[in-house]
């Protein structure tokens, strides 16, 4: 009898095994299925990791990142206006040139820039490389020259050797640092979000108070900008379709870049992701609040005046964009020799 109730037993953990197995089998595929469909029917994606297949190339670009000796005065580097324990931004409206000058526009978060399809908020540079090259010989930024760049660098043994690890010579010329800086920047993604986690059919990862945020960003149409895997960044837009935006910033936008008239006054639409830390808000940097930001644009672009509830779970809605940023070491830069140009901190007339 003993022997017998050991095998039904027996028999019956293994058939409580099997159905575990089966319903386990069912709420994976369930759980897939679930988040196949939401993926498919929603208008954002969840941002993948970004793996490099040239880890040395990364690392030199690292270093040219966060090297301010590519600028006069020896003391702006990128990281200055692209700040990378600040959400990719110097949170200031326009940002701090070559001699304490003011900036004419916002300076964008680089974190998910390589999502994007053009650079700067006028789309003038069409990729991460051309637009690392901008800011050294550009005298209201950097205020240094391509040449007197590579020199510095030529200059600095520890850099020679790596530039020819990675591109095969010791003839640096520019395009080698734009591009190992370019290369760096695209690591520079945040994915896991909450909102990602909600996309990929964790239906925990976010309230209802946000998801009911997202409704609405949706159903008034803050969509048709803000799409993709950024919320952004894939194309232009006139800032105030609506109703006029006054601001007293000079800049006219794509204009600048392009000379048509159509242009004029239209931006890049910015990303949407980690929005919380990259204030003060719009190309001319004059929005401090998310908030504020919401409530602004719905008037601006679509002609809505937004009730509170809705603007406050708009904003709970952005704040789940916030992804993971990279977890970046400072990098050791190598010294520089007797031969090194000398950096100009301080110019007066």
């Amino acid at each position: 009898m003993f022997k017998r109730m050991l095998v039904v037993l027996a028999m019956s953990a293994t058939a409580t095994g099997w159905l575990l197995t089966a319903v386990a089998e069912t709420s994976s595929e369930g759980s897939t299925d679930h988040a196949s469909e939401r993926l498919a029917n929603e208008p954002v994606q969840p941002i993948a990791p970004y793996q490099s297949e040239h880890p040395e190339k990364v690392e030199l670009g690292k270093k040219l990142f966060f090297e301010p000796r590519l600028s006069r005065s020896g003391f702006i580097s990128c990281n200055s206006c692209h700040n990378l324990s600040r959400g990719g931004t110097d949170n200031l409206p326009t940002s701090i040139g070559h001699n304490w000058q003011e900036g004419p526009i916002n300076s964008p978060t680089v974190l998910n820039a390589g999502l994007h399809m053009a650079q700067f908020w006028d789309g003038r540079a069409a990729t991460l490389q051309e637009q690392a090259a901008g800011p050294i010989d550009n005298p209201m930024e950097m205020a240094y020259t391509h040449t007197l760049a590579i020199e510095v660098l030529r200059s600095i043994p520890a850099y020679v050797d790596m530039f020819e690890a990675v591109y095969a010579t010791r003839d640096i010329g520019i395009d080698h640092v734009t591009d190992a800086i370019a290369e760096f920047e695209e690591t520079l993604v945040t994915p896991n979000s909450r909102f990602d986690q909600w996309l990929r059919g964790d239906d925990s990862a976010i309230t209802a108070d946000e998801l009911a945020g997202y409704e609405t960003f949706k159903s008034i149409g803050c969509v048709a900008c803000h799409y993709g895997e950024a919320l952004g960044g894939k194309d232009f837009h006139r800032m105030g379709l609506v109703h006029e935006y006054l601001t007293e910033n000079p800049s006219q936008g794509r204009f600048e870049a392009t000379g048509e008239e159509r242009d004029r006054f239209s931006f890049k639409v910015p990303s949407l992701r980690n929005v919380e830390r990259t204030y003060p808000y719009f190309h001319d940097g004059a929005v401090w609040t998310l908030a504020e930001a919401t409530e602004i644009m719905a008037y601006l672009q679509l002609g809505r005046e937004l009730p509170q509830a809705d603007i406050d779970n708009m904003v709970a809605f952005m704040r789940t964009l916030t992804g993971e940023q990279p977890q970046i070491t400072l990098p050791q830069l190598p010294p520089s020799t007797e031969n090194t140009p000398q950096p100009v901190p301080f110019e007066r007339e």
